[in-house]
């Protein structure tokens, strides 16, 4: 609204984000990293977020990322230079791939390319949405009902347990026990993955 001139009257409906990013750059991108299309579904997982509080553990992504591999997806973790050590706990097997960095474009090209995305409740999810790729949001701390993007998403994950601490939108668990994010178990999100990778129409190889 900021962006609108003096006295205009908001429109009754607002453009959902979007980016675009052409098949030609992904194809190079990848033939650069070594990423060549082999038929294999590729599953990116974002497992970084702003505060200890909105990440679901590095131990449970690993976890994930060693199943999905050993069904036969290709697995790459992305997100910045700060993620660096979650992804080394992550990509401990030959079909997970470490392509986290300074570089952004990495992750937006990435999840342009990916059949699916996993990510905490963090910008990369809304990048996701924006780019039209399925995306599992996991939410702890912070409600899907505030923070999901506008874009439709593929699914949100949310602890079932009723915690009275939840939603507290803190980056750092005040009470020290995570259980908003800790309870989340990787079969409930390993079951979302492949309900969503068996719906899913089959995308032009990139």
């Amino acid at each position: 609204m900021l962006a609108l001139p003096k006295g205009e009257a908001a429109p009754a409906a607002w453009p959902l984000p979007e980016l675009k990013v052409p098949a030609s750059e992904c194809a190079n991108w990848r033939r650069q990293l070594g990423l060549a299309s082999n038929g294999r579904t590729v599953v990116v997982l974002a497992p970084g977020a702003v505060g200890p509080s909105k990440r679901w553990p590095a131990a449970s992504y690993a976890e994930l990322a060693r199943r999905l591999a050993a069904e036969g997806h290709w697995i790459w973790v992305i997100g910045g230079p700060n993620e660096k050590e979650i992804a080394a706990e992550i990509a401990n097997h030959a079909d997970i791939r470490d392509l986290t960095g300074p570089d952004l474009r990495n992750a937006i090209l990435a999840l342009a390319t990916a059949d699916l995305a996993v990510s905490n409740d963090s910008g990369l999810l809304h990048v996701a949405a924006a780019l039209g790729t399925p995306a599992i949001g996991i939410f702890g701390p912070t409600s899907a009902w505030h923070w999901a993007p506008l874009n439709p998403i593929a699914a949100t994950i949310e602890t079932t347990d009723d915690l009275p601490c939840r939603p507290c939108h803190k980056p750092v668990c005040r009470l020290g026990h995570h259980r908003c994010m800790r309870d989340i178990s990787v079969d409930r999100v390993a079951m979302s993955v492949r309900q969503i990778i068996a719906g899913a129409p089959e995308r032009a190889s990139i």
